[in-house]
């Protein structure tokens, strides 16, 4: 029954999302129901890929996971790239890594720790995710100090940014033969009680080509309404006296991400604390390392580089979250006090970034 409620209200909205675009609704009310549409389609998107992942197995599954775990907002970004909103894309992307580290970790943390006193993950895993996000940190910092204390030519920024860029898709590519091939078993999760199962380990809800299919076409509609979400950003910005650091640090980020958060809360809840910091954590690594810099290659070949230079404020937002998440999960272990420091971090850069 709850299946197909969900099926119907996600084929209702992209319905409607699709007929408020062409026949040129209202803008508020589009954004409103594109919005809603990208949360049902995510949702879409994330069963289809736990499906295909049971099939792919447990470490390509985790993989594909977190990849199409970021679809939606991979698939905004290079729409607003496209419509060389580049300071958009940058405040969603640094949404996205605060969001994940703060917001989605601390509320899994807080959760799984009040149903679950004390919660435990593989240390080492939490100290590598630790540190790929400092080098993160520095990428993006190093570019932002030369920029504003030596005089660069735009095309000096546009060539540093491009090797960053590309320095860091290597970083993240060695990083998943690390985790996934040479020390997967050094990585793997601290064991807890057999009889909670994940969500991907119970009998998978389609067949195999269903499954696939379904990736497919959820991806596709994922597309779509990201196109007609983008098209309603300026209007709605403008509307309502919003800067675009926060339509993009908290609208975008959050809406699509909303697959994910319910994802990794879930699992907490169920004391698979490893499995939750690994989404919260991973998914910020990935957009860090991987989804920023192919935005970077993809603005390349539009004709106009977007540069690796983010705003103080950004820097600001991205290494206060690294710090304290890194703080919190170092030990791993955790309890619902931690969970509740995250969210009030996540808080104050929100009310922050609004008042901007």
């Amino acid at each position: 029954m709850r299946n197909r409620i969900s099926s119907i209200l996600l084929i209702v909205t992209f319905a409607l999302s699709a007929i408020a675009h062409y026949l040129h609704w209202n803008p508020i009310l589009q954004f409103v129901i594109s919005a809603i549409s990208v949360i049902f389609v995510a949702g879409f998107l994330g069963k289809a890929t736990e499906n295909v992942a049971h099939y792919a197995g447990q470490r390509l599954g985790g993989f594909l996971n977190a990849t199409f775990g970021n679809a939606a907002e991979l698939i905004i970004a290079i729409f607003l790239v496209k419509e060389g909103l580049f300071d958009m894309v940058k405040a969603s992307l640094t949404g996205s890594i605060i969001g994940n580290l703060l917001l989605v970790l601390g509320l899994s943390i807080f959760a799984g720790g009040l149903k679950f006193k004390i919660q435990n993950y593989n240390v080492s895993l939490a100290g590598l995710n630790g540190s790929l996000m400092i080098v993160a940190i520095i990428a993006l910092f190093i570019p932002a100090v030369f920029l504003n204390t030596h005089s660069i030519t735009q095309k000096d920024t546009d060539t540093l940014s491009l090797i960053v860029a590309g320095l860091l898709i290597l970083a993240y590519i060695a990083w998943l033969l690390f985790s996934m091939v040479t020390h997967k078993n050094y990585l793997a999760d601290v064991t807890v009680d057999e009889d909670e199962e994940l969500p991907h380990e119970h009998a998978p809800a389609w067949s195999k080509k269903k499954s696939i299919l379904y990736l497919v076409v959820a991806t596709v509609m994922v597309a779509f309404v990201s196109e007609w979400l983008v098209g309603t950003l300026e209007v709605f910005t403008e509307e309502f006296g919003l800067s675009e650091l926060f339509v993009g640090a908290f609208l975008v980020a959050i809406i699509g991400n909303a697959a994910e958060h319910s994802a990794a809360i879930m699992l907490a809840m169920k004391n698979k604390i490893g499995a939750a910091v690994e989404i919260a954590v991973g998914s910020s690594l990935q957009i860090a390392l991987f989804v920023a810099p192919v935005l970077i290659f993809v603005s390349y070949f539009t004709g106009r580089t977007m540069d690796i230079v983010f705003t103080t404020i950004e820097l600001v937002a991205i290494g206060v979250s690294v710090f304290i998440a890194k703080s919190i999960t170092q030990d791993g272990s955790t309890n619902w006090y931690e969970g509740l420091l995250l969210l009030v971090v996540y808080i104050i850069l929100g009310v922050s970034f609004f008042l901007v």
